[in-house]
């Protein structure tokens, strides 16, 4: 077993920044042993301020905000340990990646992972059964020429018209999946979010979208040309914040949240996360049956309320 510890952090050190107490969950009990997450937070592209773990002074923090979410959320629910990295070449390898039940990605632009071990996770680590795959926030932000990676995570940043400063009202498709159950039928957060190219609906089940008319910011501007001019409009389109899909006999869980730092401590948030692990090891049901239909009323929906014409 190859753990390299000066470069990944085990949960079991004391980590000072605290978290809103969640209750122990009852599915310890169903376990014979901790769930193993393997948490990659390295950026190649921009880098979040919940994966940065400089110091304005030069020093380095044992870990990011996203990473201290993580640890005392599995310290707290019992339900799994996390082992965080930076170092995608060292720890996302074959060898490796056989210790883990899970992966989460909170990472951007093309990782430095070994083609072999890539084809690894892809092809026989990630369909197994009980295997699973979470990305946070610019998950979708990685990888963005590269097709295995964004058909299996769902779509592509193209751009995030609501920023992170932003109060955005989200509507919850499917509030019995436990993923986003605890958010309710609707809620509002301030966070960022992206909307995205390589989008296919076909595959994935959407548990919750932008509700475009209750949202300050309606879409995104581009330049088209009106005869000699160009001239810029309003772009509208389905913005969804997190779905679920079947991966072989594995499952992927991806959520559009994450951006602020503030996330991370909304208790709301960290129930989503556990939830979406509970259903990734099969100890919740969930549906994630494809709804593109959905998809598509909701791009109807999203231009009619930005005033958009239909194409």
């Amino acid at each position: 077993m190859r753990l390299n510890l000066p470069r990944m952090l085990i949960v079991s050190a004391v980590v000072a920044v605290s978290l809103p107490l969640i209750a122990p969950r009852d599915v310890v009990a169903q376990q014979t042993k901790k769930v193993k997450v393997l948490m990659l937070t390295q950026s190649k592209g921009f880098k979040h301020g919940s994966v940065n773990r400089d110091n304005k002074d030069g020093t380095k923090k044992d870990l990011a905000p996203s990473e201290v979410a993580m640890v005392q959320l599995g310290q707290q629910t019992g339900l799994f340990d996390v082992h965080c990295t930076q170092d995608a070449a060292a720890d996302f390898t074959k060898e490796n990646l056989k210790n883990y039940d899970i992966v989460m990605f909170y990472t951007t632009g093309d990782l430095p992972i070994a083609d072999a071990d890539r084809d690894y996770f892809f092809k026989e680590w990630l369909p197994a059964k009980g295997h699973g795959f979470i990305g946070f926030h610019s998950a979708m932000d990685t990888y963005h020429n590269y097709q295995p990676y964004w058909d299996m995570v769902g779509g592509t940043f193209v751009g995030h018209p609501w920023g992170a400063g932003e109060t955005v009202t989200i509507t919850v498709h499917d509030t019995s999946h436990p993923a986003s159950k605890p958010f309710g039928d609707e809620f509002q957060i301030k966070d960022e979010i992206y909307w995205y190219r390589n989008w296919q609906p076909e595959k994935v089940r959407v548990l919750m979208s932008l509700n475009i008319a209750k949202c300050q910011t309606k879409g995104g501007k581009k330049k088209v040309k009106e005869g000699d001019k160009e001239v810029e409009v309003l772009e509208a389109r389905h913005v969804p914040v997190a779905w679920v899909k079947e991966y072989g006999q594995g499952r992927v869980f991806s959520t559009n949240l994450g951006h602020n730092e503030g996330t991370w401590t909304d208790k709301r948030f960290l129930d989503h996360v556990t939830g979406g692990m509970k259903w990734i090891l099969g100890l919740e049901s969930g549906d994630a049956t494809p709804n593109p239909d959905l998809s598509k009323a909701q791009e109807e929906k999203a231009r009619k309320d930005a005033g958009v014409a239909a194409k």
